[in-house]
């Protein structure tokens, strides 16, 4: 009997409860629907916005730029997510900086807080407290403050939802919310199939995760609605289930990293596996580039999978792929046998780095 169809073993390897707070994500997200509401914003204090960066790093960037990716089609001005201890040379006070942190001691985070105060830009941010909150009283900067206790990647509605609406409230945008609660629905409803309870051959997460076991996934995505979902896919399994992988998106890599996949590659098609993550949305060209790579990389022997997104508006296939993808990531954790929680090797850089300075 597989692993995954023995619910005491699944539970054995996941002591901190990942498990629940990937279950959780429809909830998580109508708490931070709430933290939206009451998140106190006055539309003036944000006038005449000429661009927008939002600052953060790893899970606490990633709901920043699911945002820039879903809002691509609906904003007129230029959207930036910055993973750097500085801003852009444009950054200036017509640029609105949205700092999100959920630990709120992110190094590199505070350090581009201070530069865009500096750069007397208009902010907002999001975190659970610490040195952004201070900040935050001390230059009386509005913040959306969210629960404590999770791993920022565990928090992705979290980070996500109040990002969103923020556009709303300053009335850059309309009707956003109305899309989460739709949104939310569908979740609920998906993650029945995902559930622990169902075994193997009745869960498409299991069977993804059985799939991808003992190889190296590299994901591919189109440029728009799944961009960073394939992203979001390799984190959570490399952070999840400590498994290497890679994503990279069409047509860019049909320019170069196509050529790796070439006759020498053989020799290495029992270690690969690569998923293709689709949209509805996706240019006609694009779903034509993705059968022909399929052709040429099961050509050498190489598994391709092909994983279709369900929903009827772009943020509902987009957090479907997301919520299947963490699922997946868990088991995928399970059959490696690690816990899904820590991040020690991210830990030790960090204990290494702050060696460094003294």
């Amino acid at each position: 009997m597989s692993i995954l169809n023995d619910i005491e073993k699944i539970r054995e390897v996941d002591p901190e409860n990942m498990y629940n707070c990937i279950f959780d994500l429809p909830e998580q997200m109508e708490e931070a629907l709430k933290i939206s509401n009451n998140w106190k914003i006055n539309p003036d204090d944000f006038p005449e916005v000429k661009n927008i960066v939002v600052i953060g790093m790893g899970g606490s960037a990633i709901g920043g730029d699911l945002v820039r990716s879903y809002l691509a089609s609906k904003l007129l001005i230029p959207f930036q997510v910055v993973r750097n201890y500085v801003l852009p040379e444009y950054v200036d006070d017509e640029t609105l900086v949205i700092v999100s942190s959920y630990s709120g001691n992110t190094e590199e985070t505070l350090a581009a807080f201070d530069d865009a105060i500096g750069r007397k830009a208009m902010i907002a941010a999001i975190s659970t407290g610490g040195m952004v909150e201070d900040v935050c009283k001390l230059n009386e900067i509005p913040m959306a403050k969210l629960p404590a206790g999770l791993q920022p990647r565990a928090a992705i509605g979290y980070s996500f939802v109040p990002t969103l609406l923020f556009f709303e409230k300053i009335k850059l945008i309309k009707n956003l919310k109305k899309e989460v609660e739709s949104t939310i629905k569908l979740l609920k409803k998906t993650r029945e199939e995902f559930i622990e309870d169902n075994d193997l051959d009745s869960n498409p997460a299991k069977k993804l995760a059985n799939s991808i076991h003992g190889k190296i996934p590299i994901i591919y995505s189109g440029p728009t609605t799944t961009d960073v979902v394939g992203i979001r896919w390799k984190g959570q399994i490399c952070e999840n289930a400590k498994n290497l992988a890679f994503a990279n998106q069409y047509a860019e890599f049909n320019h170069n990293e196509l050529v790796g996949w070439a006759e020498p590659i053989k020799k290495f098609k029992k270690n690969l596996i690569v998923v293709q993550l689709h949209d509805s949305d996706d240019h006609i060209q694009v779903v034509q580039r993705m059968d022909i790579v399929h052709k040429l990389i099961a050509e050498n022997g190489i598994d391709v999978l092909e994983i279709n997104a369900i929903g009827a508006t772009p943020l509902e296939r987009m957090f479907y792929l997301i919520q299947l993808g963490d699922f997946m990531s868990y088991y995928l954790a399970v059959l490696n046998d690690v816990n899904p929680s820590p991040v020690e090797v991210i830990t030790r850089l960090k204990d290494m780095l702050s060696s460094n300075k003294k």
